[in-house]
């Protein structure tokens, strides 16, 4: 699988390429955080509970303003895999999923333990985090797919029937791999979801989401990013439904002003694909984020999957300035992801100084343990 090539990396370049970092992760935490209170609400329980225009602001979720779900948790978790992947590495061992099925498994523990475990040396700085071990509504797939030591992959997956829109939700982090080719993006992205979601639809909504944040953090349109998903879809069994909801997306944006009732049409029954596209359309015909992330959330299906999912694409595509500041000073966690997405950015632009063969750093390598 391919790598990033620090050398190459100008200080505009690495300045540009952590904004759009710092912009797709903060982006899907905010996304997630605005839609989190409504997850469970229909059109009109949302207008009834918070006026005619629903949700236009962050309200209290899981007691707070700003909380984010089990979809940042995961995307973060997706981020730290990601970076001990590339640390390992230096040693030899070069298989990214079974660098994010650890990563996952990190999650798990936040999910039944009280708090950190100081006695598991190698879980790294993010499993420290108190603010992760909150619960946020994990539905069942994470649960059982993560619960064991089994990875699930695409030959023997993890709950091989389930659609939803989980996967996806965490994906957007294999996007900025923009060192890598997109079909290896794609791969690794399908892969990992296999490991909770092994549907084919949950598989490759997943892998098409990478491959537009990918595009969109190298540079390109958000019509551009989509076109190139599509033709690399198109090449796998199974992209049916994934494909025709882009498509889908594309010719809704022609249909006039953008309504709650066209976000629905485009979400269906809320399977995988539909979220994507549901997704890419609000962030294709968003005026800005704000604009953006309400139509996202304000319908009758998965309204924190789909903030999230719009969030990581707007982020991508314009960079962290253009998120609103008032949302993200309430954001739950901002700090951490702050530090991780920067952490990644380094990574990516000068992971060899860090960890090469000509010299390690002990406090990177004490953050993300080559373990």
């Amino acid at each position: 699988m391919g790598a990033t090539a620090g050398a190459v990396w100008g200080r505009t370049e690495q300045q540009d390429f952590r904004s759009r970092v710092r912009g797709t992760l903060l982006g899907v935490a905010v996304g997630d955080a605005l839609g989190a209170p409504v997850d469970a609400l229909d059109l009109g329980g949302i207008r009834e509970a918070y006026g005619a225009e629903g949700i236009v602001d962050p309200v209290p979720a899981f007691g707070r303003r700003g909380a984010v779900t089990h979809l940042t948790q995961l995307t973060l978790f997706s981020v730290d895999g990601l970076i001990r992947a590339q640390v390992r590495r230096d040693t030899g061992a070069w298989h990214p999923p079974t660098d994010l099925h650890r990563a996952y498994r990190r999650w798990i523990a936040t999910q039944h333990d009280w708090g950190p475990d100081e006695r598991r040396e190698d879980d790294g700085w993010l499993a420290r985090e108190e603010w992760l071990y909150a619960r946020r509504n994990p539905p069942r797939p994470l649960l059982l797919g993560l619960g064991d030591d089994v990875m699930g992959t695409l030959d023997a997956p993890k709950n091989p029937g389930e659609t939803g829109p989980e996967a996806a939700g965490r994906s957007a982090p294999f996007g900025l791999l923009v060192g890598w080719e997109p079909q290896l993006v794609l791969q690794l992205a399908v892969e990992c979801a296999a490991q909770t979601h092994g549907h084919p639809v949950s598989c490759l909504a997943a892998g098409g989401y990478a491959v537009v944040v990918h595009a969109l953090a190298c540079g390109e349109s958000l019509d551009a990013a989509v076109q190139r998903a599509l033709a690399l879809l198109a090449a796998r069994p199974g992209h049916e439904p994934v494909s025709d909801a882009l498509q889908r997306s594309l010719g809704a944006v022609r249909q006039g002003i953008p309504t709650p009732g066209r976000v629905q049409e485009i979400l269906g029954t809320g399977a995988a694909g539909d979220v994507l596209g549901a997704a890419v359309y609000c962030a294709l015909v968003a005026e800005d984020v704000r604009h953006g992330l309400r139509l996202a959330v304000n319908h009758g299906g998965p309204s924190a999957a789909v903030g999230a999912l719009t969030g990581g694409l707007l982020g991508a595509l314009h960079g962290e300035t253009t998120l609103p500041p008032a949302w993200l000073a309430e954001l739950e966690g901002r700090p951490t992801i702050l530090q991780l997405a920067d952490d990644f950015a380094m990574e990516m632009t000068q992971g060899p100084a860090l960890h090469g063969p000509a010299g390690a750093s002990p406090a990177w390598l004490a953050r993300y343990p080559r373990a």
